[in-house]
């Protein structure tokens, strides 16, 4: 698909002092709605309306995405008078069945205060009202919709063995190819092989890849990082809040062109894993991201055994999947 169009600027990592990053997510995503979904599936609509109902009151477990937007939000406190986070809630309840992800929201303290419950109808339409960088759903038939349009969009994986720490910092790990940059040169080696990839990313690697899906999300926090240094850096013993990572699997001399990308694009992380055909989770145990991002459906549910993983289902290594996708949540 191609990008929705939000070009990026001539430095991306600094666009309006006080635009505020902005994300959207599901409540399939932000919360844990197994038991409530299996009423919606098994018993239909109107039993899902009354279980919902009766269950109003009791709060729902964190979901897979829950310790990265609890952390995001917690970044508003680098400039409360301007908070340069905002999370939107985006779901396929309706307002009456959507009462107790609301209350839920107050229960965790989360500082969502924008909210769409479309009734059932697909909410990848209203991402653009929000200018949201990025929606988040473990409703597959919605992220791949919201893709096919042009948006930004990753599917959060189940992660049955992951438990959230007690860590202040926000830690995000990325994938490159057909995650921050776009997949040209990922084609390349899923049509020619390891030998001419190297060879095409040695011969250009002073040239900068094309966005991908995710750049203006690094753009974004990259410009929260430097606004918080802006802020607190001059505070003796201040720990900053966010840490990037990119975690490919590239090696020499295919590196050097990432590099030469994020310095086109005027944005810095602040750790680069370059493994080759090492397995990523050996990396994810160590970083311990928060959220992670792939576009390659087998390694982001690898990923997912160990850390909260999310897959990006962009570029070529995704052309061959089914359009059939059934929503797996009502969320």
């Amino acid at each position: 698909p191609q990008l929705h169009p939000h070009p990026p600027s001539e430095n991306p990592a600094m666009p309006e002092a006080n635009t505020p990053l902005t994300v959207a997510i599901a409540s399939s995503a932000l919360f844990d709605l197994s038991e409530s979904d299996a009423v919606f599936r098994g018993e239909g609509t109107e039993r899902y309306r009354e279980h919902q109902r009766q269950h109003e009151r009791d709060p729902l477990p964190p979901g897979v995405a829950f310790p990265f937007i609890r952390r995001l939000l917690a970044v508003n406190a680098i400039d409360p008078a301007h908070p340069p986070v905002e999370v939107v809630l985006i779901s396929r309840n309706d307002p009456d069945t959507g009462m107790r992800v609301r209350n839920s929201l107050d229960h965790h303290g989360l500082g969502i205060v924008r909210a769409v419950f479309t009734g059932g109808k697909p909410p990848y339409p209203y991402i653009d009202a929000f200018d949201a960088c990025l929606f988040l759903s473990a409703n597959e038939a919605d992220v791949t919709a919201a893709m096919r349009a042009g948006y930004a969009a990753g599917m959060v994986l189940p992660a049955p063995n992951v438990r959230d720490d007690d860590a202040r910092e926000l830690r995000i790990a990325f994938d490159f190819d057909g995650v921050l940059a776009g997949d040209e040169s990922e084609r390349i080696f899923q049509e020619h092989g390891i030998a001419r990839f190297h060879a095409a990313e040695h011969a250009n690697a002073h040239r900068a890849l094309s966005p991908g899906p995710l750049q203006r999300l690094l753009a974004g926090i990259a410009r929260l990082q430097a606004r918080e240094v802006a802020n607190h850096g001059h505070e003796a013993g201040y720990q900053p809040l966010i840490r990037t990572a990119i975690l490919t699997a590239r090696s020499a001399p295919a590196d050097r062109r990432v590099v030469t990308t994020l310095r086109d694009w005027g944005i810095r992380v602040d750790e680069s894993f370059f493994v080759g055909d090492l397995p990523k989770e050996r990396i994810l145990r160590v970083f311990r991201p928060h959220i992670f991002f792939d576009d390659k459906r087998g390694n982001a549910a690898l990923a997912a055994a160990t850390v909260p993983s999310v897959h990006v289902p962009f570029g070529v290594v995704n052309d061959a999947v089914d359009e059939a996708h059934p929503p797996h949540h009502r969320g």
